[in-house]
């Protein structure tokens, strides 16, 4: 038989207490209610759960049984409630943040640190993964922001063009495109050995559509999961690749990289932020992504992005 919470309270609130009168202050109801309340209780479970004394009450055997898993059950209460005004609010809680790698390694973290300092009571949590995955995360409620680098094509997730990326050719620094000085024909890619990422990556769909474009098919892949692990390859002349402009910097500079233009192919891509329809966002949520949002209106000259609805 389902047990009655309410009457459970008031009889737990009792033995807390110590006395009728005292449960009933805290309850803020009457007296007699209180000894009703207890005694349609023990009618209810079966069984005598307290011991009315000249000192008081206390609990009888099956009553101290009873008690331990109320205070469970109410310390969980508690601790939902808790944690539900913790997602209402921006003192303290939690936001999840899944993000594809490009994005997480060299984009993401100016927009932690500023959110961060605005509201340091939020406990971030980022998690790093391909587009595919990260979709996943975000259609089983895992993480509360989404950021990807590719289309998804899903109908229960829409997509928002966040911002735009470019995508630069790599060579290592000896590499014979090197040496002519000029932009190169996009075709000569069908005879290097091109470095892409794992399926399901946003880098790679994007890569193989523009280059597909153009009738362009290398003649030898190699996968590589990472970005870095990409750079690290071309650098030591493996193969070469075509990579965020953002992840190019440092290298760039030491000389361990070059970037190589191409004769009329341009690769940019849109960047996006996943959402779900219908569900409601928490504000530590909210407040990420006026942050993200607001960076993104200054560097593109105030225009907002594009909203695409998924396709199964």
């Amino acid at each position: 038989m389902p047990l009655n919470l309410h009457l459970l309270r008031l009889f737990a609130t009792v033995v807390q207490t110590g006395s009728f009168s005292r449960a009933a202050e805290v309850l803020r109801i009457s007296q007699p209610a209180i000894s009703k309340g207890v005694r349609d209780f023990e009618l209810q479970v079966g069984c005598r759960l307290l011991d009315r004394t000249s000192k008081g009450v206390r609990p009888t055997r099956e009553g101290q049984a009873l008690l331990r898993h109320a205070e469970a059950l109410f310390a969980a209460e508690r601790a939902a409630e808790e944690e539900l005004l913790s997602l209402r609010s921006l003192d303290t809680g939690f936001l999840r943040i899944g993000a594809s790698t490009t994005i997480s390694t060299y984009m993401i973290a100016e927009y932690l640190g500023v959110f961060h300092e605005r509201y340091p009571g939020i406990d971030l949590h980022l998690v790093s993964a391909n587009t595919r995955d990260v979709a996943d995360l975000m259609l089983n409620h895992n993480i509360e922001i989404a950021l990807v680098e590719g289309p998804v094509e899903n109908g229960d997730l829409i997509s928002k063009a966040w911002r735009t990326d470019t995508m630069q050719l790599i060579v290592g620094p000896s590499h014979k495109l090197v040496r002519s000085g000029k932009p190169v024909d996009p075709a000569v890619l069908e005879d290097e050995l091109l470095i892409v990422r794992e399926p399901g990556s946003g880098s790679r769909e994007v890569v193989s559509q523009a280059l597909s474009a153009r009738g362009i098919s290398p003649r030898r892949t190699m996968e590589i999961g990472s970005t870095e692990a990409i750079k690290q390859a071309v650098a030591n002349h493996v193969g070469v690749s075509i990579v965020s402009s953002a992840a190019l910097d440092d290298q760039v500079k030491l000389g361990k990289l070059k970037v190589i233009p191409m004769n009329d192919l341009s690769i940019s891509r849109t960047l996006w932020q996943l959402k779900s329809p219908g569900r409601i966002d928490i504000p530590a949520a909210l407040a990420f992504e006026r942050i993200i949002w607001n960076a993104n209106s200054h560097s593109n000259g105030g225009k907002e992005g594009d909203v695409r609805a998924g396709r199964q």
